[in-house]
């Protein structure tokens, strides 16, 4: 039985995910975290959601936690998945890592980790949003820059992040594709007199409302034709069904930097 520890299981997130874990055979929560102050510190991480007690009390020490697991699942914020991974490389344990927003000298601190311990980091963990980067790749190769881009992300009036990291993993994709320097092409807004848009720009916008889980539509358009890829999440499912399949996938591996395109084989 796989062992699996789970971060902020109070979360959106940490909790479909302790949920899909619950529900699985092959696997067993052997930790589950919250932050100082959350009402669930100290209850049993079954209970809270109407199972039966799993006899693994939700703490806010990783230390104290995680001993018993063999891999840490962690989509929270950026502060606290360093401090997760700096106990993961003391100890040893297998990382997936879905939270974005992470600063550059954090991205850093994640790279040298992963020379430690295997590491699957990915700003989306869906099959289709992965299946969409691959794509987004292969039509800017092939379309070039003859054809304008535009990325155009949605979510929830609570995101605190922007551009979403599905955004910039798309237009890192194309950045790629066109082998060109993504901080010198991306824009991220434009307001007033603008002038006329640069060759090989990569537009990226943000839409914040609602409760939208998740949207993003990729446009490549020219002179009389465009084509146009959508990416709609109904729920937060796919992310933790994502999330499940990497942490089976990265227990055993060398120490590396994984994406969810290793994962998928893609």
């Amino acid at each position: 039985m796989l062992k699996i520890g789970v971060v902020g299981v109070g979360g959106r997130m940490g909790s479909l995910i302790l949920q899909e874990i619950l529900n699985e055979k092959d696997m067993v929560l052997s930790g589950a975290t919250e932050k100082e102050g959350h009402p669930y510190l100290g209850k049993d991480a079954g209970t809270i959601f109407g199972e039966d007690a799993r006899g693994i009390r939700i703490l806010s020490d990783p230390g104290e936690a995680f001993v018993e697991v063999e891999v840490i699942i962690d989509f929270s914020s950026p502060r606290s998945t360093i401090e997760n991974l700096d106990f993961a490389v003391k100890e040893k344990k297998a990382m997936v890592i879905g939270t974005t927003g992470l600063a550059p000298e954090q991205k850093n601190m994640v790279e040298n980790a992963a020379k430690t311990i295997p590491v699957v980091m990915a700003p989306n963990m869906s099959i289709g949003v992965n299946v969409m980067f691959k794509v987004a790749g292969l039509l800017a190769g092939l379309l070039g820059e003859t054809y304008d881009c535009e990325i155009i992300e949605a979510h929830h009036r609570f995101k605190k992040d922007a551009p979403s990291g599905t955004a910039i993993g798309l237009a890192q994709e194309i950045a790629r594709a066109r082998d060109i320097d993504l901080d010198k092409h991306a824009r991220y807004e434009r307001h007033g007199i603008i002038g006329e848009r640069p060759s090989g720009e990569i537009g990226i916008q943000s839409i914040r409302a609602g409760d939208i889980v998740g949207e993003h539509t990729l446009i490549f358009a020219a002179n009389g034709e465009r084509i146009e890829l959508v990416h709609k999440a109904h729920s937060r499912q796919p992310f933790a069904s994502g999330a499940i399949r990497a942490a089976k996938w990265v227990v055993g591996r060398s120490p590396s930097l994984y994406s969810m395109k290793d994962v998928l084989g893609i």
